[in-house]
């Protein structure tokens, strides 16, 4: 934790992404100067890294993918993450980044998974990070989807040795994505074991130095805007799985670089609530969701 009272943590900015809309009509307008003012905004509050997501446009368009890397890295100094499924698409973005741009920083390439894991032949190319998606696993040669903590922990396990192992990558490099769940879709005590995940992830004496992180939206997605508190309810939940999470050893996080991302006193509604839904599953892990937006 800083000295103001926020938590140390390295912050991936989330916002060029359609997921929001005025972004997508950007993308859609080609309004390249619209994604670089995004990107400084981005920078000025903090970030670490700019995630860069295009949706369809980014896999059908790649003078588009490499004209955005360009403009970014003609705005902004701080290193990018490549947010593309399509191995062509990562591939335009390595060959178009300029390590000298971003004081010589790595970009990321996001995300690998045990299914996909052909993206890790473009480190022939050019040195990259990585993050790793363990939502899911390879299994009798299909992906199964990870529903324990151990699966979760495994998978990390299994993908980061495999990486220091077959491409000499560090583990200062390699950023696990836990995978963070919507509570309001959580009946099965997905957040209880994400966060177990973390705390075993991190006592692995062989993934000592990994990143562990978690995109932060996920949380609180579909639920109303106002707690029972009168609290901006997605953002005190966002900061309840921090609170609980940095001190396993959460030290990364997918997010908007200019949230007040803080530790919340134990007194605090949201973060009470959700230590008792933790501790729920079925129905009644339901009828604790409502008890954070009504009183």
């Amino acid at each position: 934790m800083t000295s103001s009272g926020k938590f140390d943590l390295i912050v991936i900015g989330e916002r060029i992404s359609p997921g929001y809309k005025s972004v997508k009509a950007l993308i859609d307008a080609s309004d390249i100067a619209g994604l670089q003012e995004l990107a400084v905004k981005q920078a000025v509050a903090g970030a670490n890294y700019i995630d860069v997501h295009l949706g369809m446009r980014g896999a059908n368009d790649l003078e588009f993918v490499a004209a955005v890397i360009r403009a970014l890295q003609a705005v902004v100094q701080v290193p990018l993450s490549f947010d593309f499924a399509e191995l062509r698409s990562q591939e335009i973005c390595l060959r178009t980044y300029e390590p000298l741009r971003a004081g010589g920083a790595l970009p990321l390439v996001n995300s690998i998974t045990e299914q996909h894991w052909d993206l890790m032949q473009l480190r022939a190319l050019a040195p990259f990070k990585v993050i790793i998606m363990c939502s899911e696993r390879m299994e009798d040669g299909a992906a199964r989807s990870n529903k324990t903590a151990a699966e979760i922990a495994a998978t990390a396990r299994r993908s980061a040795l495999r990486l220091a192992r077959e491409h000499g990558m560090p583990m200062s490099d390699i950023f696990i994505d836990v995978s963070v769940r919507a509570i309001i879709a959580d009946t099965t005590g997905m957040n209880r074991n994400v966060l177990e995940a973390v705390r075993l992830i991190r006592a692995d004496p062989e993934l000592e130095g990994i990143h562990i992180m978690g995109a932060l939206t996920n949380i609180g997605q579909q639920m109303p805007p106002k707690a029972a508190d009168g609290s901006d309810l997605k953002q005190a939940l966002e900061n309840a799985f921090l609170t609980l999470a940095v001190p396993y050893g959460l030290d990364a996080l997918m997010g908007t670089p200019w949230r007040d991302y803080h530790p919340l006193p134990e007194d605090n509604h949201v973060l009470r609530t959700y230590r008792e839904f933790l501790e729920q599953t079925g129905t009644d892990a339901l009828r604790v969701v409502r008890r954070f937006y009504r009183a």
